[in-house]
């Protein structure tokens, strides 16, 4: 690929994320969990599942998050270490590790959520606690997601201390637009504090509504509701939602939106790639019926991250992201385990 973002990477050096280790617990809504006294959980955080899947792609993977000193962090960590994610980055200290409930089956975008994250340790960060020069050597990519700056202004400012190191290195950096509404409750909203960190970075992705909400970027009118749109005017809406985007952040070099909406018990999913004056379009994926919608759009993420980092063209590192993506619905945990081979036989040709 030619584009500016991979002539700037180089192989071999790693790709660090950065953001809140967590523990997903997930009760069952028939209430078995109760009389069974089993309630199954998952390690995850939306920058994690990045990090385990590039691990399991294999791009140099390290993590970078807080937990507190004690025996469970630990097995963690090595737990971690196993799937080949570098945690050496990692700062100890602080009280707890942060969680969050979601029953079976719900999406971390409707109100199925119930969140434990106060007084962690990555929500106690402080500015001048991590040393980033020193933790950007040997790294050619740095990863963090909307849902940092989300937690409170002090994680926001530690957020602009890195972004402010890494672009001084000249080290990509990619954004993920996620947004949760139950996050943002320090007074401040998304679009006071997103476009000061979004100026730094090469490639963000998220979707057109995000977009609007975080960003500031215009919704043409008839798009405010997300659902219930002809292809063809999305398609629209995204490319100029990026070209936006382009012209707001002299950084950015590319822009990606994912469109995902309910099919029954199933999904319909696509996505674009506007980068080079051009945007490119994934193929429709329609499923009548899924397992489990958390981290499928951190999979697209770090598959458009696998993509750049091995020199994919635009449309290949689009068609890989998607597929792992889609894929990801079929897999009841956190992050994929589904190997590059099994990510190139979901590909529609």
């Amino acid at each position: 690929m030619s584009n500016q973002i991979s002539s700037s990477l180089k192989k071999g050096k790693k790709v660090l994320s950065f953001g809140e280790i967590l523990l997903r617990i997930c009760p069952d809504m028939d209430g078995h969990w109760l009389k069974e006294n089993k309630l199954p959980f998952y390690v995850g955080g939306a920058e994690l599942n990045v990090a385990t899947a590039l691990a399991l792609w294999n791009v140099p993977s390290a993590y970078l998050s807080a937990m507190p000193q004690n025996s469970v962090t630990e097995e963690i960590a090595d737990y971690l270490n196993k799937k080949n994610v570098d945690t050496k980055p990692m700062v100890y200290g602080g009280e707890r590790l942060g969680l969050y409930y979601l029953p079976k089956g719900k999406d971390l975008k409707n109100a199925g959520v119930i969140y434990d994250r106060a007084n962690s340790s990555f929500a106690s960060l402080k500015v001048g606690q991590i040393n980033w020069d020193e933790l950007f050597e040997g790294v050619s990519w740095f990863h963090f997601s909307a849902i940092c700056p989300a937690i409170n202004q002090a994680v926001a400012d530690v957020c602009l201390e890195a972004l402010k190191v890494a672009s001084a290195k000249n080290i990509t950096i990619s954004l993920d637009l996620n947004y949760r509404a139950k996050l943002w409750k320090y007074g401040k909203e998304p679009n006071e504090i997103l476009p000061e960190l979004a100026k730094y970075c090469t490639l963000i992705m998220g979707n057109v509504w995000a977009a609007n909400k975080m960003l500031g970027t215009a919704l043409h009118d008839d798009l405010k509701p997300a659902e219930g749109y002809a292809k063809e005017r999305l398609l629209q809406q995204a490319e100029d939602t990026s070209k936006e985007i382009l012209s707001l952040f002299s950084a950015c070099k590319a822009v990606a939106n994912t469109f995902r909406f309910d099919n029954g018990k199933g999904i319909r999913y696509y996505t674009a790639l506007y980068t080079s004056e051009q945007l490119t379009v994934s193929p429709e994926y329609v499923s009548d019926e899924i397992l489990d919608k958390v981290g499928s759009g951190d999979c697209f993420m770090a598959g458009l991250i696998y993509g750049f980092y091995n020199d994919l063209s635009e449309a290949d590192t689009l068609n890989f992201a998607t597929a792992a993506a889609y894929d990801k619905l079929y897999i009841p945990s956190d992050a994929t385990t589904s190997t590059v081979a099994d990510i190139e036989n979901r590909i529609i040709r």
